[in-house]
């Protein structure tokens, strides 16, 4: 009961068709799909989007059996360059006024940092830096409403401003939209030093936020030395893969799970061990 897929870009650049073919044999029904990424002819700058290209790549993954979960365009909220912060804002709201087009519905993106690659910087985890953030998630939900999308917002512990599930949830308060959403990655959200309460952590989060949840992000770590190591493909660490399911099941029936850090070789294998965890 929840539809499992991969990031395109994991699978390297092409054009629709060629990345639609490369996807279209591994028994997946969606994909997150950051065109940028995918795409060679697409920039990371606003303007370049259209009705006719959602369309095109729309149809290319559909004869394919796959749909759009996802419109990757993971921005700085907060860039220390005010030009280029206002020019990320402008491409994320051209991806909501366009994300139907693609047959999708979520734009994600993270919650960035104070340095420009987003990056660990003590002053993003400020108030400062946190209601910056507000303020441009706010503007972003004034788009998402008119255009019937969804701003999906992914956190990060440590290195991002949306660092913990309290943040989370005073975010979502503040900015009070029903079209600011969360993509859940629990590996990105653990804690550096508590995964050993990953089930815990888990349980916290769906009853914190589990009916905001519209995406999941899948994949594993490792604890060295008391400290969360991700990163890694579903199956190769420690992650409770079951204890998600169980809860995505209950709670989030057929909701889109997003395999990352897969290619070619390990790719059946990871989706094995989701669709393992789901019996």
């Amino acid at each position: 009961m929840i539809n499992i897929g991969l990031r395109a870009h994991d699978y390297g650049q092409g054009t629709p068709e060629e990345i639609a073919n490369k996807l279209g044999g591994y028994g997946i029904n969606c994909i997150q799909l950051a065109p940028a990424k995918s795409f060679p002819f697409i920039k990371e700058e606003p303007g370049q989007l259209s009705p006719g290209l959602g369309n095109t790549i729309r149809d290319a993954f559909a004869k394919k059996g796959i749909n759009i979960a996802v419109l990757g365009c993971y921005i700085n909220p907060i860039h220390p360059d005010p030009i280029l912060k206002e020019q990320s804002l402008l491409r994320f709201e051209e991806h909501l006024r366009f994300a139907r087009d693609f047959g999708c519905a979520i734009v994600g993106t993270e919650t960035g940092s104070r340095n420009a690659d987003c990056t660990y910087h003590p002053d993003s985890q400020s108030e400062e830096a946190f209601l910056e953030l507000v303020a441009a998630i706010k503007r972003l939900s004034i788009t998402a409403e008119k255009y019937g999308t969804i701003v999906g917002i992914e956190g990060v512990a440590h290195h991002h401003v949306i660092h913990t599930y309290e943040k989370m949830v005073r975010m979502l308060e503040l900015v009070d939209s029903p079209n600011v959403q969360v993509i859940y990655d629990p590996v990105n959200f653990f804690p550096l030093t508590e995964c050993e309460n990953q089930t815990q952590l888990m349980d916290d989060a769906f009853a914190l936020f589990g009916d905001r949840m519209v995406a999941i992000h899948s994949k594993d770590f490792v604890i060295n030395d008391g400290i969360k190591e991700g990163d890694l493909p579903s199956g190769t660490g420690v992650m409770a893969h079951s204890h998600l399911i169980k809860h995505l099941v209950d709670k989030k029936p057929f909701i889109q799970v997003i395999l990352e850090n897969t290619n070619p070789d390990n790719v059946k294998d990871v989706i094995a061990v989701l669709k393992q965890a789901e019996l």
